[in-house]
C-alpha cells in the first residue's frame, strides 16, 4: 500500500504518519502503516500559518514535495507522475480545492474511493442545487449567468441584494453580496470583461442565520452528525475585526432534528445508488429564515474548515480528519465502529463551539497567551509577534482560533464571547514600517526525500 496526500493546510494539525499508524485517540493498538506516504503540499498555506517550511530532516514522509501554491498549473501532472513512480494505491485530500484532482487521480489509476462523477454534485453548486430541488429541498432562486445581461435580468426579477459566487468556489473567496444596481454593474464589469462564461452563479439573497451540520458517513450510513450555528456572516471576513463565534445547538433545540433530517435528505439526493462515495465527512450550510424555513445553501463531501473538526472531536471523541485519512487510505475506523450501535447516531457528550479572529494587515506587536481554563479544548495562533501580515484572503484565513466546551449552548456562548473579548484586548496590530512587507514567498517548487 502507498498513499498520495494533497495537502493545502498547515502541517501542525495533520500528523498523517501518526494517524496512519493508529497513533490517535480511540484508534487502539494497530500495526504501524508500512507503506509509502507521499505528500504534495502548499508552501503558501504553511507560511501563512506562521509555521516553518519543512526541510529534508523535518518530516517523516517517504517523499515531500512543496509547491508555492497547489493552484500551480504544474501540480496535476506532477501528482500523476508521483502516483506512477510510487505505485500509489490510495489518494487523500481534505481541502475542497483538491477533491476534484484526487478524484481524477483515482479514476485514471482505477483506485478505490470517489471518482469525478461522485464528487461533481458536491463541487458544482448549480448541479447541487438542481438535484436538491428535484428532491423537494428548498434552495434559493438562482441561475448560471452566461453574460452580464443575464445576471442583470435576474437581479431585476428577484430584487436586491443578490449573491454572486464561483460555481465551484470555497471559503467565501470571490463571493459578493451585492446591495444595489451600482454595485452589480461594478462587479459585472470586472467579471465579464473577457466575455461570456459559465463558472459563476447568481442567486437571490436569503435572510436569516446560517446553520451548519457536520458529520461522518461510513459505508453509506451517517454514524455521527450535529448542527451548529454561525453567529456572524461568513462573507464579512475582510471587514470584521471582532471575535467570530460559532456554536453547536442543544439536543432539545427544535432546529436540531429538522437540520439533521434535511441533511440526510440532501445526501440521498446527491449520491446515486451504487456510487463510489461511501465513506466521507460532510459539511452542510443551511439558512434558517425569519419565517422558520430551512433553505439549503450548499454541502461539501469533506470536513468543515476553521476548527470544526476539533469541535466535532469535543462532541463525540471522533476526529473527522483522522477518520477520513484512514478511510481514504483503506484502513479501519475503530473509533466509529465502537461509538455507534443499533440506536442510531450518538448524541454529543457536551456542547461546544469556536471563537475566531481574522487576520488584518499590519505589524503584529502582541498576541494573546494560551488560555488556562480547562474548558478551552484548543487554542491556535496563525502569526507571530514581529511578523507583518496581509489582510484575510478568505473566510478561513484566521489570526487566532479557540475551541471551548460547556454543558449547554448558552453557557458555551457566554464563555466563548468572554474569551473572544480577551483575545481582542491582547492583540495589537499596527501599521508596519515602510521597508517591511507581509510574509510570503513567490511560488516555486521544492522536493525533499526521506532517508
Amino acid at each position: 500500500m502507498s498513499v498520495l496526500i494533497l495537502h493545502r493546510n498547515p502541517f501542525a494539525a495533520f500528523p498523517y504518519r501518526r494517524w496512519l499508524d493508529g497513533d490517535a485517540p480511540g484508534i487502539g493498538d494497530r500495526a504501524p502503516y508500512g507503506g509509502d506516504v507521499v505528500v504534495l503540499a502548499a508552501r503558501d498555506k504553511i507560511e501563512l500559518a506562521g509555521e516553518d517550511v519543512p526541510g529534508d530532516a523535518d518530516h517523516d514522509f517517504t517523499h515531500l514535495e512543496l509547491f508555492g501554491t497547489l493552484d500551480d498549473e504544474a501540480v496535476p501532472a506532477r501528482a500523476f507522475a508521483l502516483a506512477e513512480k510510487y505505485r500509489i494505491t490510495h489518494v487523500i485530500a481534505h481541502h475542497e480545492a483538491d477533491i476534484a484532482l484526487a478524484a481524477r487521480l483515482r479514476e485514471r489509476l482505477g483506485l478505490d474511493g470517489a471518482w469525478s462523477a461522485d464528487i461533481a454534485p458536491f463541487r458544482d453548486k448549480a448541479l447541487m442545487k438542481e438535484l436538491a430541488r428535484r428532491a423537494g429541498i428548498e434552495v434559493a432562486p438562482h441561475i448560471v449567468p452566461g453574460t452580464a445581461g443575464q445576471a442583470r435580468d435576474f437581479a431585476e426579477r428577484h430584487g436586491f441584494p443578490v449573491v454572486l459566487k464561483h460555481r465551484s468556489g470555497y471559503n467565501s473567496i470571490g463571493l459578493s453580496v451585492i446591495a444595489d444596481r451600482d454595485g452589480l454593474e461594478s462587479r459585472l464589469a470586472s467579471a465579464y470583461r473577457d466575455g461570456a462564461r459559465d463558472d459563476l452563479l447568481v442567486e437571490a439573497y436569503v435572510p436569516g442565520r446560517m446553520c451548519h451540520v457536520d458529520g461522518l458517513v461510513v459505508d453509506g450510513r451517517t454514524v455521527a452528525a450535529w448542527p451548529s450555528q454561525y453567529q456572524y456572516e461568513l462573507a464579512s471576513f475582510g471587514a470584521d475585526p471582532g471575535p467570530r463565534v460559532d456554536l453547536t445547538l442543544d439536543v432539545d433545540d427544535p432546529l436540531t432534528p429538522r437540520l439533521l433530517a434535511l441533511v440526510e435528505q440532501t445526501l440521498a439526493a446527491l449520491k446515486p445508488e451504487g456510487g463510489r462515495l461511501r465513506t466521507h465527512a460532510f459539511h452542510a450550510e443551511v439558512f434558517h429564515t425569519p419565517d422558520d424555513r430551512l433553505v439549503l445553501c450548499e454541502i461539501a463531501a469533506r470536513s468543515g474548515g476553521a476548527k470544526i473538526r476539533e469541535v466535532f472531536e469535543t462532541l463525540f471523541g471522533v476526529q473527522l480528519a483522522v477518520q477520513v485519512t484512514r478511510a481514504e487510505a483503506g484502513l479501519s475506523l475503530p473509533v466509529v465502529e465502537g461509538a455507534t450501535g443499533d440506536g442510531g447516531p450518538p448524541r454529543p457528550r457536551c456542547m461546544s463551539g469556536q471563537v475566531l479572529t481574522m487576520k488584518r494587515p499590519g505589524l503584529v506587536r502582541s498576541l494573546p497567551a494560551r488560555p488556562a481554563e480547562d474548558w478551552v479544548k484548543g487554542f491556535w495562533l496563525f502569526a507571530e509577534e514581529g511578523q507583518v501580515i496581509a489582510p484575510a484572503s478568505g473566510s478561513a484565513d484566521f489570526l487566532t482560533a479557540a475551541v471551548g466546551s460547556a454543558p449547554t449552548r448558552a453557557e458555551c456562548e457566554r464563555r466563548l464571547r468572554a474569551l473572544g473579548d480577551r483575545i481582542i484586548a491582547a492583540t495589537e496590530i499596527v501599521p508596519p514600517p515602510e521597508d517591511l512587507t507581509p510574509a510570503g514567498r513567490e511560488p516555486g517548487t521544492e522536493q525533499a526525500e526521506a532517508s
